[in-house]
């Protein structure tokens, strides 16, 4: 067997390849791309003899990208390994703090060597399962890019606008944007007619009671403030319209990119499992899915599928004392997209809100409430696609519905 330590940067990558014995066969840097990937193939082909590909274990610190992928075709094994061990594996060698490129193509070599059975070799997800992960990761990066843009405005308006601030509750909501693109200044608020407010609120797609808010707005927009000088208030309005602009054009991308991801999600075979989950819509159930994905040997059992959303707590213990924690180091996509399915499942799930209900009653805080029924949905989620059956109410939480029952009669 040969084992492949794989030091990837933007431009190269770092490779070295060793025997079983752990001997250094070759040390090389090798360009990003085709060329790149030709090599590794060829230095592979000079030592490896009659074995096959997959006595060929690669060890990188990324499961994505074209190069993983093409890892992936040819049949090698590879082991996609968190940063935070390969440095734990490092200082095994290394104390002084020194570190290089080729040092940790070292270390990932070694560690597929020795220690590749305390880690998951990457999954072989399908085409479409990719497709999904790709437009679930955009989408979501775009709505935590849009807040940080809804943050900036905030930020502004609170230099020099405050009234604005108590107008709208969302910023980066349609009304708010409506109405600050046609009057971004305290000066073009106050000026601002009911009538002039509704049209902007209509332009934005509010449909209902239209004239009532158009009226709550133009109050709130009138209040007396503390005024700056009208070139300084010039200039922030300027700023304004800009952010407006620049949050209106994510919303819409947002809006479009959600169409693509339920248009993607209604292809895969299990999207009916996911949607049936309590909590899980179209978007909610792409991103669990793409988190996830579709290799169906990737989780051993349920706990694997707990341990990877990093939804099961993990003990310290050290003499007599003991603490259960949260997991800290995990996929932070998945384990957001979790907590908000539990969260939408507390109303639609009579067992799912008697559960939280209990770790309430037993004295857990509401997000350690949360995460806990995380983690029973994804035990429930894994059975589901195991068996490939519909998700159901009395199955899933069978000793909350008998007391129900019981207490009906």
């Amino acid at each position: 067997m040969l084992f492949i330590g794989d030091d990837w940067a933007e431009a190269h990558h770092d490779v070295e390849i060793q025997d079983e014995d752990g001997r250094r066969l070759v040390r090389r840097r090798l360009p990003e791309g085709v060329a790149g990937m030709a090599g590794l193939h060829a230095l592979v082909a000079e030592h490896v003899g009659d074995g096959e590909p997959a006595d060929v274990v690669v060890g990188i610190e990324t499961d994505r990208g074209p190069w993983v992928q093409a890892l992936i075709a040819a049949g090698y094994q590879v082991y996609a390994v968190n940063p935070l061990s390969v440095a734990r594996y490092r200082e095994r060698h290394v104390t002084s703090g020194a570190k290089s490129d080729a040092g940790d193509a070292k270390v990932l070599a070694d560690l597929v060597r020795t220690d590749r059975q305390h880690h998951r070799a990457t999954a072989g997800d399908s085409d479409l399962a990719e497709a999904i992960k790709a437009l679930a990761r955009t989408h979501q990066s775009l709505i935590w890019s849009r807040q940080r843009q809804a943050n900036m405005l905030r930020s502004t308006l609170r230099e020099f606008y405050p009234a604005a601030l108590a107008a709208f509750d969302e910023l980066a909501g349609r009304d708010a944007l409506a109405v600050l693109a046609t009057a971004p200044t305290p000066a073009r608020g106050r000026a601002a007619s009911r009538a002039k407010i509704a049209t902007a609120l209509r332009r934005g797609g509010r449909q209902r009671n239209v004239d009532a808010r158009a009226a709550q707005i133009q109050a709130e927009l009138r209040t007396e403030q503390l005024a700056m000088p009208p070139a300084v208030e010039a200039a922030f309005g300027h700023t304004v319209h800009a952010l407006v602009r620049v949050l209106t054009e994510f919303s819409r991308q947002i809006e479009a990119l959600e169409g693509d991801l339920a248009a993607h999600l209604d292809q895969h075979p299990d999207a009916e499992v996911y949607r049936s989950q309590p909590g899980l819509g179209p978007v909610l159930a792409a991103r669990v899915l793409a988190e996830f994905g579709d290799d169906p040997s990737r989780y051993a059992d349920a706990r694997a599928r707990r341990n990877y959303a990093t939804t099961s707590p993990v003990t310290k213990a050290s003499g007599t004392r003991r603490v259960v924690l949260a997991r800290v180091a995990g996929n932070k996509r998945l384990r957001d997209a979790l907590y908000f399915q539990a969260l939408a499942a507390l109303t639609v799930s009579p067992g799912a809100r008697a559960y939280y209900d209990a770790h309430r009653s037993r004295g857990h805080t509401h997000h350690q409430a949360l995460r806990a029924l995380a983690n029973r949905l994804v035990g429930i989620l894994h059975g589901c696609l195991r068996h490939q059956q519909h998700y159901d109410e009395t199955t899933a939480w069978p000793l909350t519905h008998h007391r129900q029952l019981a207490a009906a009669a």
